[in-house]
């Protein structure tokens, strides 16, 4: 299908905005004079955007823990917020901002009234499939595309990750800058010393090698073949499976 476009008839970029369906179930929008193609779990997340407001921008007396904007040049997260009325002077907003790129934090403070770029983080389901030096691939289960992700956008907590599982793949202006395992994986254990079956207490530990070479601390009666579930975020024993 296409459309004839009037470019003259708006200023605004938003104002133009076509939705096509294929048998595929992807999705093309034409944004800005250019094509993109999104699937259909990131269609939501654009239509809410449009709807809170065509210029996306944010005010800094609206900051939000999670409220992710451009701030010169980079695309940051607020992690903390706090309003501050002075006795004397003007209000400001105290934060903390994550660099959403690098995972930097840094306090700043804010004029409430002004205003910043919205960016709209992408995070895409996707199965990790293999990897072959480098290259660590991914498919997304509805479309079945592959894409190859270099191994120093991973982060640590990848080091939980088989395959098969399936992650969230984090991008920005359609770049990938990182990889979010599940919270929570179960992996069998291959390699642990010796313990004994009826220690149960959990503050006395030992290392132990998992099936996708990992090592982590688990308790004494943990053995070699047994399964256990770990959350990926502190890499943390937290029961047998």
């Amino acid at each position: 299908e296409s459309f004839e476009i009037d470019e003259e008839k708006t200023d605004n970029k938003y104002d133009y905005i076509f939705l096509l369906h294929n048998f595929s179930l992807w999705y093309i929008i034409r944004v800005d004079y250019g094509v993109f193609a999104i699937n259909r779990s990131v269609l939501i997340d654009y239509c809410i955007l449009i709807l809170i407001g065509r210029n996306f921008m944010i005010s800094a007396g609206d900051f939000r823990n999670g409220t992710t904007f451009e701030l010169d040049g980079n695309v940051v997260s607020i992690v903390e917020f706090q309003h501050v009325k002075p006795g004397k002077g003007a209000a400001f907003v105290r934060t903390k901002v994550k660099n959403v790129i690098t995972g930097a934090v840094t306090e700043k403070t804010f004029n409430p009234s002004d205003k910043y770029q919205e960016a709209f983080i992408e995070r895409r389901e996707m199965q990790y499939l293999y990897n072959d030096g480098d290259l660590y691939y991914f498919m997304d289960n509805e479309t079945y595309e592959q894409i190859p992700i270099n191994s120093s956008v991973l982060g640590d907590s990848f080091k939980f990750v088989k395959e098969n599982m399936v992650c969230k793949v984090l991008s920005y202006k359609g770049s990938v800058f990182g990889v979010e395992p599940p919270l929570f994986v179960e992996l069998l254990v291959t390699q642990t010393d010796a313990g004994f079956k009826g220690d149960t207490a959990t503050n006395a530990t030992k290392p132990a090698t998992l099936e996708t070479g990992a090592e982590i601390k688990v308790p004494l009666f943990v053995e070699e073949g047994d399964k256990i579930k770990i959350d990926t975020r502190t890499g943390e024993y937290l029961e047998r499976a």
